[in-house]
């Protein structure tokens, strides 16, 4: 993904990419810094930097962080770390995000963080399991934790950069042309 890419649009490429639907409060972590979506009430306690206006490049240059932490569902908490491994200056941005690799299921959305996977794995995995039927019927049919549905994955993503591509500039027309268009237009509408 390029340095340049906003939080907020960071935020929706994970969202993609782990086939997530987008339905909670996320922050950014790093060095001393939080960045999110402000609540507009300001009613949680102090308010993260907001994500729709910070660059991934910026939390790189701002912080000297090479890791930084994703917090998604703050009830659920979710905590993925990102490590910046590599980076390029000068790339073009044309085409990314881009999904490189995918490798298992992501976890069904409220299912109530780490420990309350393990306790849904357990019960779709065991019929003998008093909530067995009941974690069948709430979860996604047939969850295998192991099979990941990368062409769905890569299409959610590839979506992204096709929304996020760079609008071309508006063609400027000839000087010359431009003021007899005026006229025209102007005699049209008087």
């Amino acid at each position: 993904m390029p340095l340049t890419l906003r939080l907020d649009r960071l935020h929706l490429t994970l969202q993609a990419a782990f086939g997530w639907t987008n339905s909670h409060l996320f922050e950014f972590l790093a060095g001393e810094g939080r960045w999110g979506i402000p609540d507009p009430d300001g009613g949680f306690g102090p308010q993260p930097i907001d994500a729709r206006k910070t660059r991934l490049s910026n939390i790189v240059h701002e912080t000297g962080a090479k890791t930084i932490h994703y917090l998604y569902d703050f009830g659920d908490s979710w905590d993925h770390v990102i490590k910046l491994e590599k980076w390029f200056d000068n790339t073009t941005t044309e085409g990314l995000p881009l999904l490189l690799e995918a490798a298992g299921r992501c976890p069904p959305e409220d299912v109530g963080g780490a420990s309350g996977y393990t306790e849904y794995l357990d019960a779709i995995r065991d019929p003998t399991h008093p909530e067995h039927e009941q974690m069948r019927l709430w979860g996604p049919e047939q969850f295998d934790p192991n099979v990941v549905d990368r062409k769905a994955l890569e299409a959610a993503v590839n979506a992204l950069s096709e929304i996020w591509k760079p609008r071309r500039a508006p063609r400027v027309q000839n000087r010359r042309q431009a003021p007899i268009k005026w006229a025209s237009e102007r005699r049209l509408r008087s």
